[in-house]
């Protein structure tokens, strides 16, 4: 490990292990956090950053290591201990009681009180008032939580953590379900708490947002740690093989496929809000790739292509032939699957088992006088979670146990259950890790050279370059650009994206093409 100036770390780990049953999930591994630092950590699924992270909240107790503060050494006994020692973890999902408002759940079960014993209300909305003003951020102290975007509820548990004087902060994956912009903002109050001298542990997956916002990085890989460095020593492919052990042109294993007949057809789609005049045309083993900015209505396209919403004007053509999609169940009829951004929300029941949650849509075909033949339902569900490499336990494990890439995984393999011949793919790369998304990229090239059509929604524009055969740029609502592969650059699609070209002429050319 290097040598750095500061006089002492804030929280230092020294030889921390963590088992669980047969697995090692953390290796001996050491994590120094120093003051007015940015410290990242990195690694895949499984690497073991989750479980250092609930060793520092106080959630779990290493078996072996040792943990100071300070130069202390301590033992966390619960995260109200981890808290009150100056460690906060801002979770990526937010631990908020969404029915109290912003105060009370800065303050919960330690409010302020006057000295008749009751809550000082009027302190307690001054002082979190205050806190917010530090970040440089204005909310409405009063108003419910439920109504905040995650991005401002975000900033509640971060107003949580400084009211308890937090030394050290925490962030796991704090942006994975942010814009663009809120993304900024919550860069701009990272390095207030930085100038401020808190420590802050920043993981994530997103490695571009990494070395924008980090000081040193530290890579886990399989529980151990592998290299800390300081980020601008670094290259996004040495850290990339830090992680996974293998180079950067091994996350997209593009395989070339033979590109068929027109097989869905869009022609003048639009719901007024969201998106208008949307048409293309999608072939037999083509990945059509739907890039653009938060807003511009690429989700909304693809719900509506899935019945999960309704068109006010166009036509939609399955193969030649004029359909009316009005559910998900029609679209199915048709041959077109949907893979949602939302998998825990959208895409599984996470109480239910691997073999259920991948035998959902065809309950019906496996089905005879109304019972299901669960024995083949078990012969079909463990084909499939073999052909993804879904990683668990059993076919009887639950969904909600899995780790997001095989999750992801389960979610793919229950779509290509019900044999698609249309399959949109929303942001299927989302908040997995970098192994993972090369996993997920090897099945998806595969299944267009077997014919499948694709369409692949993605924000990630490296993604979308490197797999799509053809690239559709979006922008407020409508298509501004249409680039065949090799010519779709990341200067043109940003340009599109944001509005600044018109690719009217790219179309045109892409549409002599293919006639």
């Amino acid at each position: 490990m290097e040598s750095f100036p500061q006089p002492q770390p804030v929280i230092d780990l020294a030889g921390v292990a963590k088992r669980f049953g047969g697995v090692q999930a953390l290796r001996g591994v050491d994590l120094a956090l120093y003051p007015g630092e940015v410290h990242a950590l990195v690694g895949e699924n499984g690497a073991g950053k989750s479980t250092l992270v609930k060793i520092l909240a106080g959630v779990h107790r290493a078996d072996t290591g040792v943990i100071r503060v300070a130069s202390e050494e301590v033992v966390f006994h619960g995260p109200l201990d981890a808290r009150h020692r100056g460690v906060a973890v801002i979770h990526q999902h937010a631990t908020l009681f969404p029915d109290l408002d912003v105060a009370e759940n800065v303050f919960m079960g330690r409010q302020p009180q006057d000295r008749a014993g009751r809550v000082d209300w009027g302190a307690m909305y001054r002082e979190v008032a205050r806190l917010l003003g530090t970040l440089g951020v204005r909310l409405n102290v009063r108003a419910p939580v439920r109504g905040l975007s995650v991005a401002d509820q975000q900033l509640v548990e971060i107003a949580k953590a400084l009211s308890f004087e937090a030394r050290v902060l925490v962030m796991d994956e704090p942006t994975a379900s942010l814009s663009a912009r809120e993304v900024d903002r919550l860069f701009a109050i990272v390095q207030r708490l930085r100038e401020r001298g808190v420590a802050i542990l920043f993981v994530s997956h997103r490695l571009e947002e990494v070395f924008a916002i980090s000081d040193r990085i530290t890579v886990f890989r399989d529980g151990a740690h592998v290299v800390t460095a300081r980020a601008k020593d670094l290259s996004t492919e040495e850290t990339i093989r830090h992680m996974v052990g293998r180079r950067l042109e091994a996350l997209f294993p593009k395989e070339e496929a033979e590109m068929g007949g027109v097989v869905l057809e869009v022609r003048g789609l639009t719901r007024p809000g969201y998106f208008r005049d949307i048409g293309f045309a999608l072939r037999r083993g083509e990945i059509l790739g739907l890039f653009g900015l938060v807003g511009a209505g690429r989700t909304e396209v693809a719900r509506v292509i899935f019945g999960a919403d309704r068109a006010d004007a166009g036509e939609i053509r399955v193969e030649g032939r004029l359909v009316t999609i009005d559910s998900p169940l029609t679209a199915l009829r048709h041959g077109i699957g949907y893979v949602p951004e939302d998998r825990h929300g959208q895409g599984l029941v996470l109480d239910f088992p691997i073999g259920a949650n991948v035998t959902l849509p065809i309950l019906p075909r496996l089905s005879r006088l109304g019972l299901l033949d669960q024995r083949r339902e078990r012969r079909l569900a463990r084909a499939y979670a073999e052909q993804l490499q879904v990683k668990a336990a059993g076919l009887e494990q639950a969904a909600s146990a899995l780790s997001g890439g095989n999750q992801q995984k389960v979610v793919l393999a229950k779509w290509l259950a019900t044999d698609p011949k249309v399959l949109i793919l929303d942001e299927p790369t989302r908040g997995i890790d970098i192994g993972t998304k090369a996993e997920v990229h090897r099945i998806v090239s595969h299944l267009a050279t077997q014919g499948m059509a694709i369409v692949l929604i993605s924000s990630e524009l490296p993604e979308v370059l490197a797999m799509a055969d053809r690239v559709l740029v979006m922008h407020e609502g409508r298509i501004t650009a249409e680039f065949p592969r090799g010519q779709a650059g990341q200067e043109r699609v940003m340009f599109a994206a944001t509005g600044q070209e018109d690719g009217g002429a790219a179309r045109r050319a892409e549409a002599d093409v293919v006639a």
